[in-house]
């Protein structure tokens, strides 16, 4: 019986490396270097490739590049700062709902919707895109769009019905959660041109516009406070069913990239100007329209 025996110059711990362990310590290229078995195979090669030496503040994930699957540290600083902006103002805008300051808190909520449209756009055009990113998105727009607006219509409208405000007031926090989340795991599964449920940030709108109104137009509310508590607390639940359900809402993401008829241009001008005259008003009656825009797109497809 004869073994086989290493070559000169070869030691036999190196002979066992070549011959039984394939697998080196993994370096950044070496790491994402395909194919591998499954995720969680992937999940542990990511996790070895570092080591936590020290108090140390870094970002380590994987991304797809060329096809391939690669490690990279840090994060992109301009989309991110803009996701904290966003993160501040449904911050702020909770603090003054408490705090009995509804039109500042409202305002804020707008001003993180049009943030939470502005970050996204400058990861596209910066190609600054991650999963980081993606993710520290999700937990900002939880904060300002499904926390936020629901503190502001219970402080607003519905501390007065007890436990029937607070159950609908967490309604809408809990399909906000649902919604993001499902959002999630659906990215690169649905098409891009539709949102499946209505968007939470345009849930967000239109809780808020809806306060915004009564407290412009808050004469004809003292007579009728029941009313309005009710009617408060049956919109912020349809507002959050909205959002889980499975009915499609164009997303205008590709709008800006093709050309329409001139006599478009001048509609939305004309729109402006209505809105412009009573801004929250407009902007309710405008996101009233888009909800309802798309359950009858859904109902028409159904018939």
């Amino acid at each position: 019986m004869t073994t086989e025996q290493p070559p000169k110059g070869q030691s036999n711990s190196e002979h066992l490396n070549d011959g039984l362990i394939k697998e080196p310590l993994l370096q950044d290229n070496a790491a994402t270097s395909p194919p591998f078995v499954d995720e969680h195979e992937f999940n542990i090669r990511l996790a070895d490739n570092d080591n936590y030496d020290g108090l140390t503040f870094e970002v380590i994930e994987a991304e797809v590049a060329e096809g391939k699957r690669v490690v990279s540290r840090g994060v992109y600083l301009a989309p991110n700062l803009i996701t904290t902006l966003s993160l501040l103002s449904g911050f702020y805008s909770i603090l003054a709902s408490t705090q009995g300051e509804f039109y500042k808190a409202s305002l804020a909520i707008f001003l993180s919707a049009i943030l939470d449209g502005a970050d996204g756009r400058v990861a596209r055009m910066l190609n600054a895109q991650s999963p980081f990113g993606e993710q520290y998105d999700s937990l900002a727009d939880m904060l300002a769009f499904g926390v936020a607006p629901a503190i502001l219509i219970y402080s607003f409208a519905l501390q007065p019905l007890g436990r029937v405000g607070l159950a609908c007031a967490f309604v809408f926090t809990a399909c906000g959660a649902f919604r993001l989340a499902r959002f999630n795991v659906q990215v690169g599964i649905v098409d891009k041109k539709y949102f499946v449920g209505l968007a939470s940030p345009l849930a967000a709108i239109l809780v808020t516009a809806a306060v915004m109104v009564a407290i412009d137009h808050n004469q004809w509310i003292g007579e009728y406070d029941t009313l309005v508590m009710f009617l408060f607390a049956a919109w912020v639940v349809i507002c959050g069913l909205l959002m889980v359900s499975n009915v499609k809402y164009y997303s205008f993401k590709e709008f800006d990239k093709k050309k329409v008829p001139f006599v478009v241009l001048i509609i939305g001008v004309l729109v402006m100007s209505i809105v412009l005259y009573d801004i929250p008003v407009g902007i309710l009656a405008i996101g009233i329209i888009y909800a309802l825009s798309g359950i009858f797109t859904t109902l028409k497809s159904k018939m």
